[in-house]
């Protein structure tokens, strides 16, 4: 053994190649921790000493080879400053530079994922092979920061300029094939044939057949572009992704031009101009949000993974009403596998699922995603039926009629008699009470609800909402069945509107209070979007429909009649209300604030309208002048003050579900972490002060609760350090 540690060893074989093992004692995935780095360069070190070795193979012992840096140390590294983040890098490049100039060939074996810093440590060696199903990538501007170990300046010297641009710009998992067209790769093996394709591959560098300094020489020099290639390799790129992220995301864009910086650079100043940039990003707000983002999503998925191990898999499902909703949740459940029933009382409604589930998967089959074959075994897992003959072995059952708690209420009590006892009856309502839609049930412990957002097959979030007899089994399956079909399961308890509409409603109770004291809707959707809002709330009341809105609203004020009650039907300055009265439903009949036109796909396309315009004008008290700031305050404010009544209220367990809630239900910017996060980047003191300065005009939307003052008060933030408090 020439080295042994907790997370790496190094071996040396009978033929004199060593194999340097990754296999972190205690963990599921290899992960490059800080103490995993020191490790490797004390192997590194060691293989250096080691006389007569002929090779070197980077293998795991792990199902993935090395996900990535540990991501959990990034907020508490990142506060050490950028002369500290710059020594850590450097540190970084000293080990990789010295692995990949050890006097004798090396070769990764990649098995499994390879992303990050895992990737970026396979570009140090000469060679790659890669299994068939192993993927590899730089995903680090997703998290608002850039391959900081080499990868920007290894991979465009090995697979060029112009698609390493992509590889890093996009954040993408490479599969094996696109790996190996690009020269990303040697080989591609079968998974049990990589170990001997790598000792293959050495024994050809050692034979002079294969060229490992060439290669080092090409990885280590100067890119290889004349200086107009290199103005048509960046300047377009950055054009087009600039384009592509948005001015929200400045990572993508400031890849390029560290490859663009380190293009006529040698090995050291590339990665010297790369060290810079990495640090320069790791210290902006967006890095610090979406950083904090993946580690929401972890505690998220950790808890949803905690649920699903008590259920198992739900072998057969089913959905009651079929249409478009019906037909989305079918498609879904059909597609990642899971065979379901799709039942309705009409032939033209089973008609109208079936169609809208074909026309979803043939989307994926005209994306390359799926062959034709492959679309016609998913779609055999839907069973359109006009009867309850097969319930009796369904597992669970996802209510989806019309939202109507009469309706609801005896479809489910209707088709628990035709259920197993145990089966699982779930109701996907946005609004109506789980404890209330259970007083007919006989065994109410067995339901629960199962919120998705529309349209089903986009959105990632799934409500699974606990009613006050609700049992541990039935939310267990339901989030278990979530998960099957690729969706990301939040567990919240009942109440108006569960967690995200609740939010959300807030949110559109400031728009209209801006609108009737004269702010003219199109300038708060401008405001909103440039605020990283995907659509601006006039436009969303569109997609989401005035006749829901006006629903969904009666439910708050019903609920919260105190901070909502102007939301009901009888509110005489609602805008919404005001839609509803002129027959402008939104998209679902193309006039709502805007007016809609098919573009070139089909698809609904905003257009203004004068009549809506005129409409909303008459509403207004008068004319009045809102700033930006003022705008984005009265909009953040009550959103953000609901969110946490839902945290203090115990409708939401964590401050990461709540955040991560918002951001898949409703699209809130990413980049800025969440709706608790916003409140901390502000500091929740002036938060405070900020909402009591309008709460005073106001009302008590906008007034904040007693604990919030408090947190004020103690200097109390909702994480600490990129964890919850």
């Amino acid at each position: 053994m020439i080295y042994q540690g907790n997370a790496i060893t190094v071996a040396r074989g009978d033929d004199d190649i060593a194999t340097l093992t990754f296999d972190l004692a205690g963990e599921s995935v290899n992960k490059l921790s800080t103490a995993v780095v020191q490790e490797l360069d004390q192997a590194v070190g060691a293989l250096s000493a080691e006389a007569g070795l002929r090779g070197l193979i980077l293998a795991s012992a792990k199902e993935a080879f090395i996900v990535g840096a540990d991501i959990t140390e990034f907020h508490g590294m990142f506060e050490q400053g950028a002369d500290q983040i710059q020594a850590m890098l450097e540190r970084v490049h000293g080990i990789f530079n010295a692995l990949e100039d050890l006097p004798f060939p090396t070769v990764s074996a990649i098995n499994g994922l390879a992303l990050g810093g895992g990737c970026e440590v396979t570009l140090a060696t000469d060679f790659r092979v890669m299994a068939e199903a192993a993927r590899i990538g730089l995903p680090e501007t997703k998290l608002g920061i850039l391959p900081g170990w080499g990868g920007c300046v290894r991979l465009p010297r090995l697979i060029g300029a112009d698609n390493a641009i992509e590889w890093i710009a996009g954040g993408s998992e490479n599969k094996a094939e696109a790996c190996l067209k690009v020269g990303a790769v040697d080989a591609v093996v079968p998974a049990e044939a990589l170990a001997a394709a790598a000792r293959d591959i050495l024994a050809r560098a050692n034979a002079g057949e294969l060229d490992h300094r060439a290669r080092r020489a090409e990885k280590t020099g100067p890119l290889k572009l004349d200086a107009i290639e290199q103005m048509m390799a960046f300047e377009t790129a950055k054009g087009y992704v600039a384009g592509k992220a948005g001015p929200h995301y400045p990572a993508p864009v400031e890849a390029i031009k560290v490859i663009q910086k380190g293009a006529g650079e040698e090995r050291a100043r590339a990665q010297a101009i790369e060290a810079k940039a990495f640090a320069k990003l790791a210290l902006t707000d967006v890095c610090y949000n979406l950083v904090g983002l993946f580690l929401n999503d972890q505690v998220v998925k950790k808890k949803g993974a905690g649920y699903a191990k008590q259920a198992g898999d739900i072998d057969q499902a089913a959905v009651l009403g079929a249409g478009i909703m019906g037909g989305g949740i079918a498609y879904q459940s059909a597609s990642k596998g899971t065979p379901i029933l799709m039942k309705d009382i009409k032939e033209e409604a089973i008609a109208l699922g079936l169609k809208e589930s074909r026309k979803l998967f043939t989307k994926q089959v005209e994306r390359g995603k799926l062959s034709t074959e492959q679309m016609a075994e998913r779609l055999a897992n839907i069973r359109p039926t006009l009867s309850y003959g097969d319930f009796s072995h369904v597992d669970l059952v996802v209510e989806a009629v019309v939202e109507n708690p009469k309706v609801k209420g005896a479809v489910l009590a209707e088709v628990e008699e035709r259920v197993g006892e145990d089966t699982v009856l779930t109701s996907n309502t946005s609004t109506i009470s789980i404890t209330r839609l259970a007083e007919n049930l006989k065994r109410p412990e067995n339901f629960c609800g199962m919120h998705f957002f529309n349209p089903v097959h986009r959105m990632p979030l799934v409500e699974v909402i606990r009613g006050e007899k609700t049992g541990d089994a039935a939310v267990a399956a339901t989030v278990a069945y979530a998960r099957q079909m690729g969706k990301t399961p939040i567990v919240v308890n009942d109440c108006p509107g569960f967690l995200v509409n609740r939010v959300l409603f807030p949110y559109f109770g400031g728009f209209s209070q801006l609108v009737a004291q004269g702010a003219d809707f199109r300038h708060i959707d401008k405001v909103m979007e440039r605020f990283g809002w995907p659509m601006g709330p006039a436009y969303l009341l569109d997609v989401v429909g005035m006749d829901t809105a006006v629903h969904a609203g009666e439910v708050m004020a019903e609920g919260f009649p105190e901070r909502m009650g102007g939301m009901g039907s009888d509110s005489g300055k609602s805008a919404i209300r005001l839609m509803v009265d002129h027959d402008r439903l939104g998209q679902k009949n193309a006039k709502g604030f805007y007016a809609y036109e098919e573009d070139r796909k089909g698809k609904p396309k905003k257009v203004v309208d004068e009549d809506a315009i005129a409409l909303v004008e008459g509403l207004a008290e008068g004319e009045r002048e809102f700033s930006d700031e003022q705008i984005i305050a009265r909009m953040m404010v009550p959103l953000c003050l609901e969110t946490v009544r839902c945290l203090e209220d115990g409708i939401v367990g964590s401050a990461a579900e709540a955040d991560m809630a918002l951001i898949y239900g409703i699209g809130f910017p990413p980049f800025r972490g969440g709706a608790l996060r916003y409140i901390d980047a502000m500091g929740v003191d002036a938060f405070v002060a900020q909402a009591d300065s309008l709460a005073e005009e106001l009302g008590p939307l906008y007034a904040p609760t007693d604990r919030l003052r408090e947190r004020a008060r103690q200097g109390e933030r909702f994480y600490q350090d990129g964890q919850q408090a």
